[in-house]
């Protein structure tokens, strides 16, 4: 719980108002519990939703807000019931850090539906009533199961605690890991880096889409995409017409995903992922009203369009879109293992914490590449 005169042993960044500006801060965790896990935080990712929380985009922003969900750490304590993490442990922590495993989704081990609502890393409702503070931070408490092993670095598993999983879950789940299909990715950045080298890994065929020719190079030479094609190029997307197996969108801001349906072939998947805060996806106006819903629990397929000719593509062709957000642990482990078993690692810069406001408008205004993790264990004192 954290203190009004920000004092207690757990130091962090946190935002204080809708500016979003960090400051350090200090405040106490519960107690450890018989299920929970304490661990030592090294590093944290930096993801798209620590800006639209720390600057209240969606609404409910509960200040002092600390945030960060892609964490990773060393265990330093974990409580009397837990049998299979001790001290010394290197271990992940996504998007949240409890559910109420009991219900049909929790007992399938995609807690991300549970049916009380999970409980958030930051800015969620803890079980004891305090508001959950996340990983820009020098230590957290979380239950046992939301723990994740891992043999990766703990530079690049914070990353994979949230992006990595948001695209290899939709991807296995859509059976997108077929060799020999073809992908097209629709965005290059934290998702969109992560998602080419899953589907070179498949052994897919990976066409790129971005509106930026400056990542040309980047796609082909350094991810091992296969193609690489300008989003607004009319000609170069009806070129394409009807030879994708899958496309998975992982673009983020306001962008049209019509045109990308005729590049499906008959049964082919289109699948949103990208994080749609301010999103406004034209077809579909009338999901505007569930815009939380879908932020919270972005896990939907869509049946219909607003017109009668984009109608006519989806049900001719027999193609199906569908969204996802991030993964339960089950995949969430799944995925780890299979990124050390395949050496599929994201590109990421490192930055210090007293960086992290200047890192945070960078990620607005797409200046990265492909995603900042925050040294925790060295410059947060």
């Amino acid at each position: 719980m954290a203190g009004e005169d920000g004092t207690g042993d757990c130091l962090a960044w946190a935002a204080r108002d809708a500016t979003g500006t960090l400051f350090p801060y200090r405040f106490t965790r519960r107690a450890l519990r018989g299920d929970d896990v304490s661990l030592r935080i090294t590093h944290c990712g930096v993801c798209y939703a620590d800006v639209l929380w720390t600057r209240n985009k969606i609404g409910d922003s509960k200040y002092p807000l600390v945030p960060g969900h892609e964490i990773v750490g060393i265990v330093t304590a974990t409580g009397s019931g837990v049998k299979d993490l001790r001290a010394g442990d290197h271990v992940g922590v996504g998007t949240y850090v409890n559910s109420c495993r009991e219900c049909v989704y929790c007992n399938e081990f995609c807690e991300i539906f549970c049916s009380k609502g999970a409980t958030f890393t930051f800015n969620g409702m803890d079980s004891d009533g305090t508001v959950t503070m996340g990983g820009y931070s020098s230590y957290i408490v979380v239950h046992e199961r939301q723990v994740m092993f891992h043999e990766l670095g703990l530079q690049v598993c914070g990353f994979s605690m949230n992006s990595g999983i948001t695209v290899y879950s939709p991807m296995m789940r859509h059976r997108m890991n077929q060799p020999g299909k073809s992908l097209g990715v629709i965005g290059l950045g934290g998702l969109g880096h992560l998602a080419v080298k899953f589907g070179k890994a498949f052994g897919l065929q990976v066409t790129v889409f971005s509106t930026s020719e400056s990542k040309k190079g980047e796609a082909l030479d350094l991810l091992g995409a296969d193609k690489f094609v300008i989003s607004s190029n009319k000609q170069e997307l009806e070129s394409l017409a009807k030879s994708l197996d899958f496309i998975i969108d992982t673009a983020s801001g306001a962008h049209p995903f019509d045109p990308y349906m005729s590049l499906l072939k008959v049964h082919g998947v289109l699948v949103l992922v990208g994080f749609p805060g301010e999103v406004r996806l034209s077809p579909l106006s009338l999901l505007h009203g569930r815009r939380r819903r879908l932020l919270h629990h972005y896990h939907f397929t869509l049946t219909m369009f607003m017109h009668a000719d984009r109608t006519s593509t989806l049900v001719a062709g027999a193609k199906t879109i569908s969204g996802s957000a991030t993964g339960g642990t089950k995949d969430t482990q799944e995925m780890l293992d299979f990124c050390a078993a395949n050496k599929v690692y994201p590109e990421i810069e490192v930055i210090k914490i007293q960086d992290i406001n200047e890192a945070l408008d960078r990620l607005v205004n797409k200046d990265v590449k492909y995603r900042f993790v925050i040294d925790i264990a060295n410059s947060l004192n």
